[in-house]
């Protein structure tokens, strides 16, 4: 009989050292499936996502998602007992997760050589810009230029203007989809190594997972390289539109808001241009497949335009549900808390959250994903606040007194 949600990570330790947004993402993944995620932040003023985005209050609902279900413990890791602290909870975790620049776990005495000496069995998860080897692996960068050297800021924006960004640090989040991928891997590799499916205990070169944010955008880019290869083509921004494929586009309503219309199937184009009446579009042989389609897509982009121009939304989207026709609105944020499929899945979830006030308030999150059973498994804590859990993890892991946790925390050197 289940007498609870279905964790399938928990009994799994990780102790995660990584800032802003890849690391922590790997951390929240692991953290959401019933791991324990210790998140080591520096003293004083922790991970700075703390601040990103700080409307009210002392730590931003983007810290609060980001490092949901874990536990927050201060160590100064440039100190030799907040190094010696990290190598004692290592000894106790089963993934180390980290997104410094390549060298400086090293440098401060953490790298994967003194951890495999601490525990054997340790996987670790790294996160840099450009990975841990090659010519550019000790240079600096954030997602916002990973992304555009994997190919994808060329993709994104309208032909006639400079490359844009998607709103969100996606590149960050991607390699933190990633890194946990590649330690859940590892960690299904030790365990067949104990239960004799495979050969021995992997060696360290196997447990060490090498995560770089411009490869995991290239990763994400389909067919990009091979069709420039195989083509000679070089793919370029077209807009709302995707490459190739039409009609597929934001169409403007009579009510001035859009909709998302995506009729680019063989079949789906048929019902569409039933549906907006245009026969004469369904019937031209030259529009039968998505190449043609596509050479013709101002036309067919107009001709879709003008029907939608003359009805409000809800009225296209419910003629094109109809019709069978994948279509949808553009949603805010607003919307998305009103939309019955997120509820009925459990995908926004509310907690009470310091924002502020004199009061906690019931703010919703973004449920775990992917579903386990019929609806989101439940958000158990939102992101810790500093230190928070430094006591009971350096007390209940290590046996710490008092004297010597208050010690570490202030960045004091012990003999």
């Amino acid at each position: 009989m289940n007498d609870g949600p279905i964790r399938p990570l928990d009994g799994v330790r990780v102790l995660e050292l990584g800032n802003y947004i890849a690391a922590p993402t790997a951390g929240r993944l692991l953290a959401d499936f019933g791991a324990e995620v210790i998140k080591i932040e520096r003293p004083g003023t922790g991970d700075e996502v703390r601040n990103w985005r700080l409307y009210a209050g002392t730590t931003s609902m983007l810290y609060r998602t980001l490092n949901r279900n874990k536990k927050s413990v201060v160590l100064d890791l440039k100190t030799a007992t907040g190094r010696d602290t990290v190598l004692d909870l290592v000894r106790h975790c089963d993934v180390l997760l980290e997104n410094f620049r390549p060298g400086t776990l090293e440098k401060w005495g953490l790298g994967p050589d003194e951890l495999n000496a601490a525990n054997p069995d340790l996987v670790i998860s790294r996160i840099s810009a450009f990975g841990q080897t090659g010519p550019l692996a000790e240079r600096p960068g954030f997602a916002a230029v990973a992304e555009a050297m994997g190919g994808l800021r060329e993709l994104v924006g309208e032909p006639d203007r400079p490359p844009v960004r998607v709103g969100v640090s996606i590149g960050d989040s991607i390699a933190g989809l990633y890194a946990a991928f590649g330690a859940v891997m590892a960690l299904y590799r030790r365990e067949a190594g104990r239960s004799g499916r495979a050969t021995g205990r992997a060696p360290l070169t196997e447990r060490v997972i090498d995560v770089a944010l411009n490869e995991a955008v290239l990763s994400m880019m389909e067919s990009l390289v091979p069709d420039h290869l195989a083509y000679g083509v070089n793919r370029s921004r077209v807009g709302g539109r995707m490459e190739g494929i039409a009609p597929s586009n934001a169409y403007l309503c009579g009510d001035g808001s859009s909709a998302i219309i995506a009729g680019n199937g063989d079949a789906i184009f048929q019902r569409l241009m039933a549906t907006i009446g245009r026969p004469d579009l369904a019937d031209d042989p030259s529009l039968s497949s998505n190449a043609g389609r596509w050479a013709r897509r101002d036309e067919l982009d107009a001709a879709i335009g003008d029907w939608t121009a003359t009805r409000p939304r809800a009225e296209v989207l419910e003629l094109l549900d109809r019709a069978g026709v994948p279509a949808g609105p553009s949603y805010t944020a607003a919307d998305i808390c009103g939309d019955e499929q997120y509820r009925a899945r459990n995908m926004i979830q509310f907690l009470p959250v310091d924002t502020g006030g004199d009061e906690p308030r019931e703010v919703g999150f973004p449920g775990i994903v992917p579903v386990i059973g019929d609806v989101s498994l439940p958000v158990r804590t939102l992101g810790p606040d500093l230190g928070e859990h430094t006591s009971e993890v350096l007390a209940g892991l290590l046996g710490m007194t008092d004297e010597e946790i208050a010690a570490i925390t202030a960045g004091e050197e012990q003999s």
